[in-house]
C-alpha cells in the first residue's frame, strides 16, 4: 500500500487562507463545510451518525446490506474508487459484494486516509489499496485509471455543493469516467421539514458543537480570536432552495482578528454566517442534474420509507 498525495500543507493552508478572506469578506458572511473536520470535527461527525435524529447513515447503510449485490452484479467494477471516503465504514459492504481488485479510497486527510487503508489492507489480504490524499472538487483528473470503475460518492456529500458547483463537479466527473464505468451516488430525498431540521439541530448539542468547530479550526490555524461561544448555532430550512443551512448567530457585537491573515471582522449582534448547506433531492430532479452531466440512471435505491436513496448511473 503507498498513499498518493496531490494535496501538501501549503495547498491546505492556501485554500484555507482563500476560503476564510472570501467568505469572511462576503455579504452575508459564510464558511465552507470542508473545515469541519479536523481530527475533532470527524469525531464530533462521527457522533452525530450515531443520534437518534440523524437518519441518513442508518438509512444509506440499510440500503446498502440490501442492494450492494444488485450494484455489484450490475456494474462489473474491478476498481472501487470511493471520493470523501473518511475511515471506509460503509466501504466493507461494497467490497465484500464486489469483491474488486482495487479500492482506491480518496480523502483530504491523510492520516485518516492510511489508518483506514491499513485495516482495509488487513482485513482484505488480496485487496490492492491505493489511497489517494486529493480534493475531490479540485483532482478528479488525476485519479487513477485503473481497471473498471465504480466511483461511489455517499453519504448525502453531494447536497453540500451548491448547485453550480455540482453542477460542475458531475461534468468533469463524467469526463473522466470510459464507457462502461459506473457512479454510486448517495443522496438525502425532500421530506417533512421537522424531521429535516431535526437531524441538523439535535438534542443533545453535538450538531451544534460541530458547527462552532470551524471557528476553532480558524483559531488554531490562522491565529484568529473567535469566541466559539458567543455564537449560537442554527439550522433552517429553506422551501425554496430544498436544503438545510447551519448558521452561526452571533450572541453579540464583536469585532474578530485573523492575524494570519491581516483581517479584522465585525459582527453585529444577532448576525449569522453559512457554514453548511445539505441540499435534499427528489428522483426527477436528480435525475435531471445527472443527465444532463452525461450519465444514464440504471438503478434507483431507496429505503422503505423514502428518506435517502442510492443511485446506480452509468456511463
Amino acid at each position: 500500500m503507498q498513499l498518493t498525495n496531490h494535496l501538501d500543507h501549503d495547498y491546505l493552508r492556501q485554500a484555507l487562507e482563500h476560503d476564510v478572506r472570501t467568505g469572511l469578506a462576503s455579504t452575508p458572511k459564510w464558511l465552507p463545510p470542508k473545515w469541519f473536520y479536523d481530527a475533532a470535527g470527524s469525531d464530533l461527525f462521527s457522533q452525530i451518525t450515531r443520534l437518534p435524529e440523524y437518519y441518513p447513515t442508518r438509512r444509506e447503510l440499510a440500503i446498502l446490506r440490501e442492494r450492494a449485490a444488485d450494484v455489484a452484479a450490475r456494474c462489473g467494477a474491478d476498481n472501487l474508487v470511493e471520493l470523501g471516503s473518511g475511515t471506509s465504514e460503509k466501504t466493507v459492504l461494497l467490497l465484500d459484494a464486489l469483491a474488486p481488485r482495487t479500492y482506491t479510497p480518496v480523502d483530504v486527510d491523510a492520516v485518516t486516509l492510511g489508518e483506514a487503508a491499513e485495516r482495509l489492507t488487513a482485513r482484505y489480504p488480496g485487496l490492492v489499496v491505493e489511497p489517494v490524499c486529493a480534493d475531490f472538487e479540485q483532482h478528479l483528473a488525476l485519479l487513477p485509471r485503473t481497471g473498471r470503475r465504480m466511483v461511489a460518492f455517499l453519504g448525502g456529500t453531494i447536497g453540500n455543493l451548491a448547485p453550480a458547483a455540482r453542477e460542475v463537479f458531475l461534468k468533469e466527473l463524467r469526463s473522466t469516467l470510459r464507457p462502461g464505468e459506473t457512479l454510486l451516488l448517495g443522496a438525502d430525498l425532500v421530506k417533512d421539514t421537522g424531521r429535516l431540521v431535526a437531524a441538523y439541530d439535535d438534542a443533545a448539542g453535538v450538531t451544534a458543537a460541530f458547527n462552532r468547530n470551524v471557528l476553532r479550526v480558524i483559531d488554531r490555524e490562522l491565529d484568529a480570536d473567535f469566541d466559539p461561544d458567543a455564537f449560537d448555532h442554527v439550522a433552517i430550512y429553506d422551501e425554496r432552495h430544498d436544503w438545510i443551512e447551519m448558521r452561526l448567530r452571533a450572541t453579540r457585537a464583536m469585532d474578530v482578528r485573523v492575524r494570519a491573515l491581516g483581517l479584522a471582522v465585525s459582527f453585529a449582534a444577532g448576525e449569522e454566517m453559512r457554514t453548511e448547506i445539505s441540499a435534499k433531492f427528489t428522483r426527477e430532479g436528480l435525475t435531471a442534474e445527472l443527465v444532463a452531466a452525461g450519465f444514464t440512471v440504471d438503478r434507483w435505491y431507496t429505503d422503505p420509507a423514502g428518506d435517502f436513496s442510492l443511485v446506480l448511473a452509468r456511463v
